[in-house]
């Protein structure tokens, strides 16, 4: 005696696959939730104290990113600047504009402002900025083209899976370490070499390749080592 109908099993089939469907949806979903701006706030500027410009201070004033972001170099902190260096200036220019009031009354009582971090990385995350540039990674490798930004946002997911694209090759990346803070600085191509030791190159890897043998940087095995970030 049958006690279901012939039409269980298809039932049954379309109920299995609809639910492995299902599943696979939902996975591809997060997936792509997590790297998208909401998550990531890629292309998203932050609401700060006072409207800082890159774009006027980098591009419009000439203004060298170390003038601001003293430790770069040499720490694993680039440094936010104290009241004290916008005042350098604005003592003597735009004394008495609204927008800057916030840091006149900073520099007046000696309260920090509290600027919101655009570029924020997990606290599991070890990140050195002095290592990056002293190998030759530019500042705009990693935050984007700043001296074009009226507002300062994330240019990159900053996700573990962009940092391991770079350090699986970072040949592809790396430039002369007097080039590291050229915002406008281009990789070089038959038109327009870039020289490095007394020779001329004319593509990125060949320029990579030789940049990676003199700053010495570690094996693939190593820079992508989970304990090269996470410490």
């Amino acid at each position: 005696m049958q006690i279901f109908h012939r039409s269980s099993n298809t039932l049954s089939r379309a109920t299995i696959y609809g639910a492995a469907f299902a599943v696979a949806f939902l996975f591809w979903a997060a997936t792509e939730i997590t790297r998208s701006p909401y998550v990531t706030y890629a292309g998203i500027a932050r609401p700060q104290p006072a409207p800082f410009s890159h774009q006027h201070h980098v591009a419009g004033l000439g203004i060298d990113c170390r003038y601001c972001h003293t430790s770069v170099e040499t720490s694993n902190f680039a440094g936010i600047p104290p009241t004290a260096t916008c005042m350098n200036c604005h003592r003597q220019i735009w004394t008495g504009a609204p927008m800057l009031e916030p840091v006149r009354e900073s520099f007046k009582t000696g309260k920090s402002l509290v600027w919101n971090r655009v570029n924020d990385l997990p606290d599991f995350v070890y990140f050195n900025h002095s290592i990056h540039i002293n190998k030759g990674v530019g500042c705009n490798t990693c935050h984007g083209p700043v001296d074009r930004m009226p507002l300062m946002y994330n240019y990159a997911s900053l996700q573990m899976e962009w940092c391991l694209d770079c350090h699986r090759a970072p040949e592809k990346n790396l430039r002369p370490r007097d080039q590291v803070f050229n915002m406008r600085y281009e990789q070089p191509t038959a038109e327009n070499p870039v020289e490095f030791n007394g020779q001329k190159y004319i593509d990125q890897l060949s320029l990579g390749t030789a940049l990676k043998d003199q700053y010495h940087l570690r094996s693939k095995q190593d820079i992508t080592s989970c304990s090269t970030c996470h410490r």
